[in-house]
């Protein structure tokens, strides 16, 4: 049984807790890696690799799927564990602890990422992002400069 997204007190009384665990999806192109901007929230503004909380019972590559739904409007799959990414600078700010499994993830055939103002690749860009996200892309070899 999967539940759905928590009631926002809810949300922020058990994260306040305990860690918060979190897809991220890394899709290449000649562009380089997606990315989204987020709107809202304490990290509104910044750019990021699309991503979400797992919820509860739910396994990691159909949150993958519902991610790639949710953010981007595209069915995804899920490939091959890339990584992990920690967020001290969430914790240092009282946001909360989360910890993202970062997964190589494909477009579902004849899918394609719609341009937009909220997306953008990573290639040859200066980006207000997350150092976290910044420093696993890095490992991966993709740069993103610095803003």
């Amino acid at each position: 049984m999967v539940v759905g997204p928590l009631p926002e007190h809810e949300y922020h009384e058990i994260y306040s807790k305990v860690p918060r665990l979190t897809v991220e999806l890394i899709i290449e192109s000649e562009q380089g890696v997606a990315l989204t901007q987020r709107r809202s929230g304490p990290c509104a503004g910044l750019w990021h690799l699309p991503g979400g909380t797992v919820r509860y019972g739910e396994p990691l590559r159909d949150a993958v799927v519902r991610v790639g739904l949710d953010e981007l409007g595209v069915h995804v799959v899920a490939g091959a564990v890339l990584g992990y990414i920690e967020y001290p600078s969430h914790l240092n700010q009282g946001i909360d602890w989360p910890v993202g499994i970062a997964f190589k993830t494909t477009l579902g055939s004849n899918e394609r990422l719609a341009n937009s103002e909220d997306l953008t690749w990573s290639h040859g860009r200066s980006l207000a992002m997350h150092d976290e996200q910044r420093s696993l892309l890095r490992s991966l070899g993709v740069e993103v400069a610095s803003r």
